[in-house]
């Protein structure tokens, strides 16, 4: 079921007894994807109150080895020629400082196959696209104590549906255009938002995308208006209006550099726009979705290495996909927060047993000097953050830690903690006459 050579077993230390554990865990048919995926956003409530929350929507395609004879029934990504699962998740950052909040919800499933009807004759109920907008319903209940609500997406979401039924008071869209719409009173939006006078230019950093897409800076020229979307004639949904108010925010990269593709962001909103410097704002908070990028990338090759996996059927692997997004957040919180910049306490990811092992450890780990314990005060995120970098290998000196050394420090950390709860079991449980 698992190979050695697996992420699975690597994960857990690549013991034999670690590979069952791991083994019956994925196989019990009282673990759901569904109820680890419920689980995400148990410490994330709390952890926005008070914020603006910027909610950030992405799905991404997990990719395993296949063979024609060894489908481990998986179903088609990509264009039908690969095979693997999906994972749909929604990230909370705060729209202030960047800090990662945890996950809110979302969806990890594998499809049953390609189906026929075409997408646009089908129900949206039937439809993947659905999970854009369950996603952000299902989420409302975990943000009620958040000051402000910003859904951030790209362009796959941009479907009317769900512009005309999530938006509420203090729950507000922003998401990347993907079609040129008609407009109430004549037009269409592309033509319209290129229309809009310009409102200033900035330069602005856009993070690395691979190999082929290093780090880099762009001039960028923003224009920014109201349109009223009308609705299309072949949405289903009659209960929807027959149009929306919406802003557009046009961001375009001024002389990019040779063979590079030019910048350019048509944004929509739901936010109301007064001037350049709250267009500004709405760009600074859509380039903030880099994070869920960011999320996939440790997940799938930046730490967890997912992919790699060998796990012998689609339904174990889809549950380790939804663990595995887990832990990829985790390890970008503590990433994020090593030097203290948020403030975040260890509870926004920690649980309360959790966060006694790690007082139990703190001590004796070398190189706690009295010099860390005061820059990272105990019972912060950034203490816990030092003290799991610590178990990962890190030596406090030369270059941070990054998501390899904290998945390697959290992987000791859960060791030892199931270790202590076994060892305070006993001591409870066990009589000596």
């Amino acid at each position: 079921m698992v190979s050695r050579q697996t992420v699975c077993l690597r994960r857990l230390g690549g013991t034999r007894r670690a590979e069952l554990r791991a083994g019956r865990f994925f196989a019990n048919p009282k673990v759901t994807a569904e109820q680890i995926v419920a689980g995400w956003s148990q410490l994330t409530g709390p952890a926005c109150a008070e914020r603006h929350v910027l909610a950030l929507q992405d799905s991404t395609e997990v990719r395993f080895p296949t063979t024609a004879q060894r489908r481990r029934g998986l179903g088609p990504i990509g264009h039908g020629n690969i095979h693997g699962v999906l994972v749909h998740a929604m990230l909370a950052v705060d729209a202030d400082n960047g800090a990662c909040l945890g996950l809110l919800g979302g969806a990890v499933w594998s499809r049953a196959g390609v189906n026929p009807v075409p997408h646009r004759e089908r129900p949206l109920a039937e439809r993947e696209s659905v999970r854009w907008i369950e996603t952000a319903q299902a989420a409302k209940p975990a943000l009620q104590s958040a000051a402000l609500v910003t859904v951030v997406a790209d362009r796959e979401s941009d479907f009317y549906s769900l512009w005309g039924s999530v938006p509420e008071a203090k729950f507000h869209v922003l998401a990347r255009a993907m079609k040129d719409r008609l407009l109430d009173g004549g037009g269409k939006l592309f033509a319209v938002a290129a229309a809009f006078p310009p409102a200033g230019r900035q330069q602005i950093t856009l993070p690395a995308r691979g190999p082929g897409q290093p780090r880099r800076t762009a001039v960028v020229e923003l224009r920014y208006g109201a349109v009223a979307v009308r609705r299309p004639d072949h949405e289903c949904d009659a209960g929807l209006p027959p149009s929306l108010s919406l802003r557009a925010v046009e961001v375009r990269e001024i002389n990019p550099p040779p063979e590079v593709e030019a910048l350019h962001w048509r944004l929509l909103t739901t936010h109301g726009i007064a001037d350049a410097a709250a267009a500004w704002k709405i760009v600074g908070w859509y380039r903030q979705r880099w994070v869920i990028e960011q999320l996939f990338r440790v997940m799938k090759s930046q730490g967890l290495q997912l992919e790699d996996s060998q796990i012998a059927t689609a339904e174990r692997l889809v549950k380790l996909a939804a663990v595995a997004t887990k832990a990829a957040c985790i390890d970008i919180q503590l990433t994020q927060e090593r030097d203290g910049k948020d403030q975040t306490p260890a509870a926004n990811v920690f649980t309360e047993a959790e966060i006694d092992t790690i007082a139990v450890l703190s001590p004796t780990l070398e190189g706690n000097t009295d010099r860390q314990r005061n820059l990272h005060p105990p019972g912060s995120l950034a203490w816990a953050a030092w003290c799991i970098a610590r178990l990962g290998g890190w030596n406090c000196y030369y270059k941070p830690p990054g998501p390899i050394t904290f998945r390697r420090g959290m992987e000791y950390f859960h060791a030892i903690h199931r270790g202590r709860e076994l060892e305070m079991r006993l001591q409870r449980d066990v009589r000596i006459p």
